[in-house]
C-alpha cells in the first residue's frame, strides 16, 4: 500500500513525558502494592485456629512463659523489616491521595453530545435545531427571568451550586459546538478523524515526569540506570544462582551434604551424630560474634569431664565453637548475652540439617543411625545431653534441674508423688506437664491386603499401626464387660468395616474420631520456639540392622479416653511384599521427636503364602484364563518349566470324538445312498 509523506507523518507515534507525574503515579501504586501487600501478610503473627475439641498446650509456667517470648508482634519486627513497611504503606498512602485529587481531563470533545443531536444532519436541520431548542435549554439549565438570557447572559439569575463563570462557560460551549457544526471543514474532520483538527498523531504517554529526563539531568539518570542495571542486577541474580547452586533441595550446603555422607557410619550414635552436625555449622551461614566461647568451652568440661570432652570436641575451630555452644544449650548453661543470638541460629537449624541426615541414612536403610537422629529431635526439644552422658529424662519436667534427678529412677509419676510429698511447690507445674506428656501407646499392628485373606508374594501390603497417646500416671481405664454374642459379632463387624473404609481411602492417617482430642504444643520450655509433637514409624529388622520401609513421620495422635476396642487412630504405610514365601520377623518402632524416651515398639511376624493358599473363589476366574491349555505350544513349554496348565475335559474329548464318529458315519451313509 503506497502512502504519501503526508499520510506518513500522520500515522508515526508522537512521544510525550508525563508533565503532571500522573501516569508515573499510578506506576508507583502498583509496584508499591506488589511488594508491601505479600511483605506484610508474612510478618503478621500466624493464629492458628483451634478446634472446640482441641486441647491447649502445655499450660506449666515455664512454657507458657516461653511462648510469651517467643510470640510474634507486629509491633516489635526487626528494626529495618518494620521500618520499610511503614514508610512504604505511608508513600503508598500519599501517591493513592494524590491521585485521587488530581483532575484528568481525558474526555473527547463531541459537539454533537452537547448539542444533543445525532451525527449525520444537515446544515439545516443543526441551525433549525439549534435556534428551537436554544431558548428551552437555556432556560431549563439556568433559570433565566426572561427570553432574552440566552443572547444576555449577564442578566441570568445565578442559583445556589453555579457561578457566573460556569454559567458563562456553559454558553461558549454551546455557541462553540454550534460554530463548529456549521464550519464545514471542521465538521468534515469531526466525522473523519473525530478530531475537529483533523488527523492526529499517535501519542503515547511515558510514565516518567518531564525533570527526569531535562538535559541537565542526562547525567544522573544515566549513573542511576548502570548502577541498576550493569551493578545491582547482576549481583542480585549471582546471589540467586550461585546460593541454589549451592544448596541441595532440602536447603542444606552441599559441603555439609558432603560431610554427612563421608562421617555418618552404620554404627552412628546420637553423639556421632552431634559431631557430624558440629561440622556441618563450618558450612552453613550462622551469625558469628566476636566474642570468645573459650569460659563457655571450661565449663562445659567441667560439668561432663575433660576425657569426654575431648572425645566429643573435634580440632577446627568452627567446629569447635559449633560444639560448644550446641554443648552449653544441650546442658543448660547460660551462654550470655553476647553469644545467645549465635546459639539460638544455630539450635533452629537442627531440624534441617537432621532431616537430611535422616534422609540419607534411610536411603542406605541403616536402622541404628536412623533411630539416633530421630531420638536426637526430641533431646535438642528439651535440652538434654545425648549420650554418652547419662539419661536423665526426669530432667525434662518444669523447673526441674539436671543434677536433681540422677538419684531417681525413670518413673515420672512417682517423682511427681515424692515432690507432692516433701510439699516442693514445684508439683502443680509437673502435673499440669504430665497431663499433656507424650508416652505413645501402640494398642495394634496388623498387616493387610485390600481384598484379600492372605498375604501373596510381591502383593501391595499395608502396614496398619494404631495408637493412642497416655500421660504418665494416668489411671488404667476400666476393663470392658463380658458382651453378648451378638452384640460381639456387631461390634467385630463394626472394626472391620471401620478398618477396610481405612484402607480403601488415600489418606495415610484415619480421620479422628468424634470427642478425640489430642496435644496443641508439646512441653519444651527450652526450645526458641513453638513445638508441635510428631512421631516416626519405622518398621526395621532388627536382626539384620536394616529399615524395611522409610519411615512415616505422624502427628495428632488422640489422649486415650475410655480404653475401649475403639480408642485409637489408625495409621498405614503401603509397601509391596517380598517375592519368596515364608514369615518374617520384624518391629515397629514409633520415636517421639519432642520428648526423650518417649517411645514404644511391637515385633510383627508378616506370613507370605503360596497363592495356591487361596480357595477357588478367592483365585477367580482370571487365573484359570490366564492357564495355558495343555495341548497347546504354550502349555507344553509351560509344563517344561514346571509350571500350570489348564487340563482338557474328557468328557469335550468324548463329545469330539462321538461328534465326529457321527459325521463319519453320516458321511459313509450318504455315500451308499448315491
Amino acid at each position: 500500500m503506497d502512502l504519501n509523506l503526508e499520510e506518513l507523518l500522520g500515522v508515526m507515534a508522537e512521544y510525550h513525558y508525563d508533565e503532571g507525574g500522573n501516569l508515573a503515579l499510578y506506576f508507583l501504586i502498583t509496584v508499591l502494592a506488589l511488594i508491601l501487600t505479600p511483605l506484610t501478610l508474612s510478618s503478621l503473627p500466624s493464629r492458628n485456629a483451634h478446634s472446640s475439641t482441641q486441647p491447649t498446650p502445655c499450660q506449666c509456667e515455664p512454657c507458657a512463659s516461653q511462648r510469651l517470648r517467643m510470640r510474634p508482634s507486629p509491633l516489635r519486627l526487626p528494626g529495618k523489616k518494620v521500618s520499610f513497611i511503614v514508610i512504604g504503606w505511608s508513600v503508598f498512602a500519599l501517591a493513592c491521595w494524590k491521585a485521587a485529587s488530581t483532575k484528568l481531563d481525558n474526555k473527547i470533545y463531541d459537539p454533537f453530545e452537547i448539542l444533543g443531536i445525532r451525527p449525520g444532519l444537515t446544515e439545516k436541520e443543526i441551525k433549525s435545531h439549534f435556534k428551537k431548542n436554544e431558548q428551552a435549554i437555556v432556560s431549563r439549565l439556568f433559570s433565566c427571568q426572561h427570553a432574552i438570557c440566552a443572547t444576555h447572559p449577564d442578566k441570568v439569575r445565578v442559583t445556589a451550586n453555579q457561578t457566573i463563570e460556569m454559567i458563562q462557560d456553559r454558553f461558549v460551549g454551546l455557541t462553540k459546538a454550534y460554530k463548529s457544526l456549521v464550519d464545514p471543514v471542521i465538521r468534515e474532520n469531526l466525522e473523519k478523524y473525530g478530531n475537529p483538527d483533523g488527523r492526529q498523531e499517535l501519542s503515547m504517554g511515558i510514565a516518567l515526569p518531564a525533570w527526569l529526563v531535562a538535559g541537565q539531568n542526562n547525567i544522573y539518570v544515566l549513573g542511576a540506570y548502570a548502577l541498576l542495571i550493569g551493578g545491582l542486577l547482576p549481583v542480585l541474580v549471582g546471589r540467586w544462582w550461585f546460593g541454589n547452586r549451592q544448596k541441595t533441595k532440602d536447603g542444606v550446603n552441599t559441603r555439609s551434604a558432603a560431610a554427612f555422607f563421608q562421617n555418618l557410619t552404620e554404627d552412628s550414635t546420637e553423639a556421632d551424630v552431634v559431631r557430624i552436625l558440629a561440622a556441618a555449622y563450618a558450612f552453613e551461614s550462622v551469625d558469628t560474634s566476636k566474642e570468645s566461647t573459650k569460659g563457655l568451652e571450661n565449663q562445659i568440661q567441667a560439668t561432663v569431664g575433660s576425657s569426654v570432652w575431648s572425645n566429643i570436641v573435634g580440632v577446627d575451630v568452627r567446629q569447635r565453637r559449633s560444639m560448644t555452644l550446641l554443648y552449653a544449650y544441650l546442658l543448660r548453661i547460660d551462654a550470655g548475652k553476647s553469644l545467645l543470638k549465635e546459639q539460638t541460629a544455630l539450635i533452629l537449624q537442627t531440624p534441617m540439617l537432621l532431616n537430611a541426615l535422616l534422609i540419607i541414612a534411610q536411603s542406605r536403610n541403616w536402622l541404628t543411625p536412623t533411630l539416633a537422629i530421630m531420638r536426637l529431635h526430641a533431646f535438642f526439644a528439651q535440652a538434654l545431653p545425648p549420650a554418652p552422658a547419662p539419661p536423665q529424662h526426669l530432667a525434662q519436667l518444669p523447673n526441674i534441674k539436671l543434677e536433681e534427678t540422677s538419684a531417681y529412677n525413670f518413673d515420672y509419676s512417682a517423682y511427681a508423688e515424692k515432690l507432692k510429698e516433701d510439699g516442693d511447690g514445684r508439683v502443680t507445674d509437673v502435673e499440669k506437664a504430665l497431663g499433656r506428656w507424650g508416652r505413645v501407646e501402640i494398642v495394634g499392628t496388623s498387616f493387610r491386603v485390600i481384598g484379600e485373606r492372605i498375604i501373596t508374594p510381591s502383593s501391595i501390603v499395608y502396614l496398619v499401626v494404631k495408637l493412642r497417646v497416655v500421660p504418665p500416671g494416668s489411671p488404667e481405664p476400666p476393663k470392658q464387660e463380658e458382651l453378648e454374642p451378638d452384640q460381639a459379632k456387631r461390634l467385630n463387624r463394626a472394626a472391620e468395616e471401620r478398618e477396610q473404609a481405612f484402607l480403601n481411602s488415600k489418606r495415610e492417617a484415619e480421620d479422628l474420631q468424634a470427642g478425640q482430642v489430642f496435644s496443641g504444643g508439646a512441653h519444651a520450655p527450652f526450645w526458641p520456639g513453638t513445638r508441635k509433637p510428631h512421631w516416626w514409624i519405622v518398621l526395621a529388622d532388627d536382626k539384620s540392622n536394616r529399615i524395611v520401609v522409610p519411615s512415616v513421620k505422624i502427628t495428632d495422635v488422640p489422649f486415650r479416653r475410655s480404653g475401649d476396642s475403639t480408642d485409637f487412630r489408625s495409621y498405614k504405610i503401603q509397601f509391596q511384599a517380598p517375592n519368596t514365601t515364608g514369615s518374617l520377623t520384624w518391629r515397629v518402632y514409633v520415636v517421639s521427636d519432642s520428648f526423650v524416651g518417649e517411645e514404644s515398639s511391637q515385633d510383627i511376624v508378616m506370613k507370605i503364602d503360596d497363592v495356591s493358599a487361596l480357595n477357588a473363589d478367592e483365585q477367580g476366574e482370571e487365573d484359570e484364563i490366564s492357564d495355558p491349555e495343555e495341548d497347546t505350544i504354550a502349555g507344553q513349554m509351560a509344563m517344561m518349566r514346571g509350571g500350570s496348565v489348564k487340563k482338557i475335559q474328557e468328557d469335550e474329548e468324548s463329545d469330539d470324538e462321538s461328534s465326529t464318529d457321527d459325521d463319519e458315519s453320516n458321511d459313509s451313509s450318504d455315500s451308499d445312498s448315491d
